[in-house]
């Protein structure tokens, strides 16, 4: 069997183009290596039901009366729907490696069927459909480098950096007294359409660092 650790988070274990470090010969060889639910750990990427999904906890339990069966409860997330939910298994039960790739990826445009992206090493056109971007589109602009998540080689979503740099668009101007020491805040709205808050000192038509998890100010940029 494949040691389960070399199915850990997806930076330390891919190469550029995404393949799983080390092992992606072996899973192209041999499609039936499989993973025991007693060996799946946090940040893990496995299948289950035809489809893939990332592990976000593991609870174990183990039996105190003779005969009973170690449970595996798992808190996943479905990397197709992004349904998060919690699953009891058996320890012996069993998962395939899925088949993940990420690829780089600058953002092009979008419409309404989808948005446009394009593969920087094939030159190809990734096209994702609406209910796989979440709100991505409020951190986007025209040639931002992203990374596009692909499965069974289908584009199935993307990651977008820790934090995006945005031009304020327009902010209320401060009051006198207002410091750089960010206090006191006001709303700003910035050039995709996204409102945040943001401290007093900012102005219209600075740029801006905003963090992609939060929707939160970070800094100037």
């Amino acid at each position: 069997m494949i040691r389960s650790e070399l199915y850990y988070g997806r930076e330390a274990n891919r190469t550029r183009r995404g393949r799983v470090s080390g092992v992606s010969k072996i899973v192209e060889e041999n499609m039936a290596a499989l993973i025991d639910a007693i060996d799946v750990k946090r940040k893990m990427y496995f299948e289950f039901e035809n489809a893939p999904y990332y592990c976000l906890d593991v609870e174990v339990s183990t039996p105190t009366a003779r005969g009973g069966q170690t449970l595996v409860r798992l808190k996943m997330r479905n990397l197709l729907t992004r349904a998060v939910f919690d699953k009891t298994f058996k320890a012996s039960d069993k998962f395939k490696v899925p088949d993940l790739e990420t690829v780089e990826a600058s953002y092009l445009y979008s419409d309404g069927d989808g948005s446009y992206f394009l593969d920087q090493e094939t030159f190809e056109t990734i096209t994702l459909a609406s209910d796989r971007l979440g709100d991505a589109l409020d951190f986007l602009l025209e040639g931002a480098i992203i990374q596009v998540d692909k499965y069974n080689g289908n584009p199935i979503g993307l990651q977008l950096p820790s934090q995006v740099e945005l031009k304020v668009d327009y902010t209320e101007p401060g009051v006198r007294g207002d410091t750089a020491s960010g206090g006191v805040t006001k709303a700003a709205k910035l050039e995709t359409g996204l409102e945040i808050k943001v401290p007093f000192f900012i102005k219209t038509g600075e740029t801006v660092k905003v963090y992609t998890e939060t929707r939160e100010f970070a800094g100037r940029a």
